[in-house]
């Protein structure tokens, strides 16, 4: 064991990721200014991604392997237990970063006295099609820093603005393992908002970058794209025991309120959804009027579709809605994409 301490730690959680683990690895090898180890955690895939990052040319990445699946939360954690660098970053195995990213991400950090440090994404579509950034840089250039109440208040479900909690921040590890901070693994979706809102809770300074560096490919499929009535169940849960665990302030505490009457109103709207589906009238209405607003939202399928077709007919062909309906277009891309081969992998967390 080298008691060499790189600047960055890569954990990269891998189930089944084949066609992509090796773009990931790469992009990450490819950082420049900065000194760094990858270390992919394979969560029991069934094909090659256990070959891909154990055979791997580059002494520097490193491969570790889950006893059983256990799913995001739990390959996360295990890649932070094995982590030896100054700065964490965790990097989906079917997304890719800029080459600059690190370097600007630990360059903003430091400047700031931060703990943790987040930055604008790219939206990649299918193989490689641009469908732009997901924030507007001047909005992230008027939050030098993202707080625990602007974080919570942004992290509504049905809402048009965007929501921070698709960043992918950069943690210190000392600041992660003097607070004994891990990913929840009771959670298949959502972990990355508690982890990121305990780690603000508990003091840590995150820096905003407006630049985008982090590439975020979007596919069909994908975990954090399909939502489900026990996955708002889970969330409503974790919230309360986060809830519980830590302290607020009056800002920080109205947030929090409104993002548990929203996922209450989101867990009523799956509940009628699915009384309608199964034919059961009486039990829909009995929703219905429990929970009025739940009503509202059945229109936002049809909604979704009459923006698509608005935005094909304005001849932007390359669009995409995000989630909250915000239309993200291609020409909002600040620079262009490096070539980072193909292969989207489905396993978001």
């Amino acid at each position: 064991m080298t008691d060499f301490i790189p600047d960055v730690s890569f954990v990269i959680a891998a189930y089944n990721a084949e066609d992509t683990l090796e773009r990931a690895i790469d992009s990450a090898l490819a950082q420049g200014a900065v000194s760094m180890e990858v270390i992919v955690v394979d969560d029991c895939s069934s094909d090659s991604t256990p070959t891909i990052a154990g055979s791997h040319a580059d002494p520097r990445v490193r491969l570790v392997a889950m006893p059983r699946n256990g799913g995001p939360a739990a390959a996360r954690n295990a890649g932070l237990d094995a982590a030896r660098g100054r700065w964490v970053a965790v990097l989906d195995s079917d997304d890719a970063l800029r080459p600059d990213r690190m370097a600007r991400l630990i360059a903003r950090a430091e400047k700031a006295e931060a703990q943790i440090v987040v930055d604008n994404l790219d939206i990649i579509r299918g193989e490689d099609e641009a469908a732009g950034t997901m924030f507007p840089e001047a909005v992230l250039a008027r939050l030098p820093l993202l707080t625990l109440a602007k974080f919570i208040a942004s992290n509504m479900i049905f809402r048009s603005e965007h929501n921070f909690g698709y960043m992918k921040p950069v943690f210190e590890r000392a600041f992660l393992e003097k607070h004994h901070l891990r990913f929840d693994e009771s959670l298949r979706i959502g972990e990355d908002y508690i982890f990121l809102a305990s780690a603000l809770a508990k003091g840590g300074v995150c820096a905003v970058e407006p630049m985008a560096g982090y590439l975020y490919y979007i596919r069909d499929g994908s975990i954090s794209r399909v939502l489900k009535r026990d996955h708002v169940e889970a969330m409503i849960a974790a919230d309360r025991k986060f809830f519980a665990e830590h302290p607020f302030g009056a800002a920080a505490l109205a947030a929090q309120r409104r993002r548990t009457r929203n996922l209450k109103e989101t867990l009523s709207f799956l509940m009628l959804v699915e009384s309608i589906k199964d034919g059961a009238l009486p039990k829909a209405l009995k929703i219905a009027c429990r929970n009025p607003r739940a009503v509202r939202h059945l229109r936002m399928p049809i909604v979704a579709r009459l923006r698509r077709l608005a935005a094909f007919f304005r001849g932007s062909g390359k669009t995409t809605v995000l989630r909250g309906g915000e239309v993200a277009a291609a020409s909002q891309i600040s620079s262009s994409l490096p070539s980072l081969g193909a292969g989207p992998h489905s396993n978001k967390g």
